[in-house]
């Protein structure tokens, strides 16, 4: 049996930052904490545990005075730069730029937006670490909306300028903006809509999509590694089911199970980009004991 890692799989350039910062900051200090989970994979987690990161809450921000904490891919609202200024809290801020610029976009879209009457609305899921960072670039006043149905929450008879979460997927994308065109037709003439439709997902993850589809029909078992909390890794996941009926999630090796491969000849090992490379050789290493 053949079994193969997907070479466009695993940790997206921003992850692959903020780890490099916090590895660099802890050669040089025993302890280092780290505002929520650094990555959204359990096992990654463990691993920089060992090496003295310590994952910490918004509420032990006020007993940290003084203490060095890592702002992780995700980015932060002003909040909490602010808290930090006012604790004596040195930050390693490792915010992906992407996300970095994205939070400058919505915040001149809600500047915008105050002087129209309009709002912003952001495509993305409800309390996520990005997603509560582009919220605070505009006070609180973002509307967020997850699904479709979601979008009831949206005045249609006002101006809208729209974002997304950078790791959301495009086709609920369009087919939110789309919903909110032909809604606000019933306010507008359909050549003037005061609606702005803003590309903000991350090509990194636009991309993995398509290749990923590819990747899965060229065999018969696809193992997808992610972690649980990775809500880039349910979406991806899904991606590579509707290509490959035989398609099954892991969080580690010790989740594989020995039908999955009776009769496979091809087994294609991929994973999100929360997923460390060292995970998934670890999956094909045991993917290779198991079948044997």
């Amino acid at each position: 049996m053949k079994v193969e890692i997907d070479s466009r799989s695993g940790f997206c350039f921003g992850v692959v930052n903020a780890i490099r910062h916090a590895e660099n900051e802890m050669k040089e200090n025993d302890t280092l904490y780290c505002l929520g989970d650094i990555v959204h994979n359990s096992e990654e987690v463990k691993r920089l545990e060992g090496l003295g990161l310590r994952t910490i809450s918004h509420a032990d921000l006020d007993n940290l005075s003084g203490a060095k904490v890592l702002i992780r891919a995700h980015g932060e609202p002003p909040s909490t730069y602010q808290k930090a200024k006012e604790k004596g809290i040195q930050l390693v801020d490792a915010s992906c730029p992407v996300v970095l610029k994205l939070q400058e976009r919505v915040k001149k879209g809600w500047e915008t937006m105050l002087a129209k009457g309009g709002q912003v609305v952001i495509y993305g899921k409800k309390g996520h670490a990005e997603v509560n960072g582009l919220v605070g670039q505009t006070k609180g006043e973002a509307i967020v909306v997850e699904h479709i149905e979601d979008a009831n929450s949206i005045d249609f008879s006002k101006p809208v300028v729209l974002f997304s979460q950078t790791t959301k997927d495009t086709e609920g994308y369009e087919q939110l903006a789309e919903l909110i065109r032909k809604h606000m037709t019933q306010h507008f003439p359909a050549n003037n809509l005061p609606l702005k439709v803003n590309n903000t997902i991350c090509g990194q993850v636009s991309n993995r999509k398509r290749e990923l589809v590819a990747f899965s029909q060229t065999h018969d078992v696809i193992i997808f590694v992610s972690g649980a909390k990775s809500s880039n890794g349910k979406m991806l996941y899904e991606v590579c089911l509707g290509a490959n009926p035989n398609t099954y999630m892991v969080t580690n090796a010790n989740d594989l199970k020995p039908e999955w491969f009776a009769t496979a000849q091809t087994v294609g090992i991929c994973g999100a980009t929360s997923t460390p490379l060292w995970l998934m050789e670890k999956v094909k290493e045991e993917t290779l004991n198991v079948k044997g």
